[in-house]
């Protein structure tokens, strides 16, 4: 019921809301490309992890300044998640990331086909 009335928003555990940024992903030719904009981090608030075809972007947006009251609040801190299921084979060596202006960039490298050799068995091999 919750998330029905706040999109993007989700309870966790202990009740902890999780946010999720806002994310594109696009293909090129060769490479998978997610884009995360999470504005305000540094080194450190964020993690990137691939498993098989998910991949993972997770963190926490601290707020610098202690506040008596908010006049408006749009700005999310606090923890956030966004996964991605890729529908390609990715090439675990292609993998790279780049935080850039509050962006966040994962290029991987999708997997290409294999030739697969056939060979012409002998009657007496069947």
């Amino acid at each position: 019921m919750y998330g029905d009335s706040y999109p993007g928003v989700r309870w966790a555990l202990q009740n902890e809301t999780v946010w999720r940024p806002p994310t594109d992903v696009y293909e090129t030719g060769d490479q998978a490309v997610i884009i995360v904009e999470i504005g305000g981090l540094t080194d450190g608030d964020y993690e990137v992890s691939l498993m098989g075809r998910l991949l993972v972007v997770s963190g926490e947006r601290r707020d610098p300044v202690e506040k008596l009251a908010y006049q408006q609040m749009e700005i999310r801190y606090g923890r956030f998640r966004t996964q991605v299921h890729l529908p390609w084979a990715i090439d675990d060596d292609g993998v790279a990331a780049s935080y850039r202006d509050g962006f966040l960039k994962v290029t991987l490298r999708k997997a290409q086909a294999r030739r697969v050799p056939v060979r012409v068995a002998a009657d007496d091999e069947q």
